[in-house]
């Protein structure tokens, strides 16, 4: 089997800012041509992670390296090798968005302008519109615009989703596929499980600055365990069910409603069972990204462990 390249490699990385802010002994592994999503709430950790992997923040403990390079010590040296949509956009002191484009390819020494001329089309941008005083979504567009058009090998972009209509934002993930197609190293951030979904490989979730859960989307897609909702007819017969052994992961009683997991290999076992019971419904529960991670979420905090 062909051992994997490290693009990101990020061990014990911990920034502590005080009163339970901050990142705290962070271990994960971004690997060549990999899709590497990044999800929690606002403060809980995405930002200051990536600004660590930039080399804008040095580490209080822990180390990323980046193409083997210490993220911190040859940050410049990086730099050549990683294009970056900041959380938060600010545009230097030029009037439109075609002189700033026009800056950024003399910084990136880039002749052929074809490749951004395409994306600003694609993303149905004025680039003649002052910088200034661009609405937050048409900021955004120019953002993604700068970090693309210079066709690095890693692309590390914070919330790059953020002021996008619906429509922009798809035109966006099929942007995100095509530079994974390229062979992109690609780490994202967001807050929107779908979005990350559809478009990464592994994904992350982070929770008052740790890292609760790093979930497999291909193994998460294919599982073998189904969830099905069940609501029966009769008050009885709900609490019959109830009492054989299959695993309820919801309960609702006021309904004599049950959610139950089960394994492919048993469903046909679930159904001869059913043949005796009168029910209102029954329907899968798809099982996806957001619903994995609450429900590793929940399973801690009821546990009482230090999530």
């Amino acid at each position: 089997m062909e051992e994997k390249e490290e693009v990101i490699k990020v061990t014990n990385l911990t920034k502590d800012y005080g009163n339970g802010r901050g990142i705290f002994d962070l271990n994960f592994t971004i690997y060549k041509g990999e899709t590497f999503g990044f999800v929690g709430t606002n403060g809980s950790g995405k930002t200051t992670t990536i600004r660590n992997i930039m080399g804008f923040i040095k580490p209080q403990q822990g180390t990323v390296q980046v193409l083997g390079m210490d993220a911190w010590k040859d940050s410049c040296e990086i730099k050549k090798y990683v294009a970056y949509i900041p959380g938060e956009i600010a545009f230097p002191d030029l009037t439109t968005g075609i002189s700033f484009f026009k800056a950024q390819a003399e910084l990136l020494k880039l002749k052929n302008m074809d490749y951004a001329n395409s994306l600003i089309k694609r993303l149905q941008l004025d680039p003649s519109a002052n910088l200034k005083r661009m609405s937050k979504g048409m900021k955004q567009k120019t953002a993604i615009v700068a970090a693309l058009m210079a066709d690095k090998d890693i692309l590390i972009l914070d919330e790059p989703t953020t002021g996008l209509d619906p429509l922009m934002r798809e035109t966006f993930l099929e942007l995100i596929k095509e530079e994974k197609e390229k062979g992109k190293t690609i780490l994202m951030s967001s807050q929107m499980f779908d979005e990350l979904e559809a478009t990464c490989d592994r994904v992350a979730l982070i929770f008052d600055g740790k890292i609760i859960d790093i979930a497999d989307i291909n193994a998460l897609k294919n599982s073998d365990i189904r969830a099905y909702k069940i609501e029966f007819l009769d008050k009885e017969e709900y609490k019959k069910f109830k009492r054989l052994k299959f695993k309820i992961i919801r309960d609702q009683e006021k309904y004599s409603q049950v959610t139950i997991q089960i394994e492919d290999n048993k469903i046909n076992h679930l159904f001869k069972v059913l043949k005796n019971y009168h029910l209102k419904f029954i329907s899968e529960v798809k099982f996806n990204l957001e619903k994995h991670f609450k429900e590793i979420l929940a399973e801690r905090l009821k546990g009482g462990e230090n999530v």
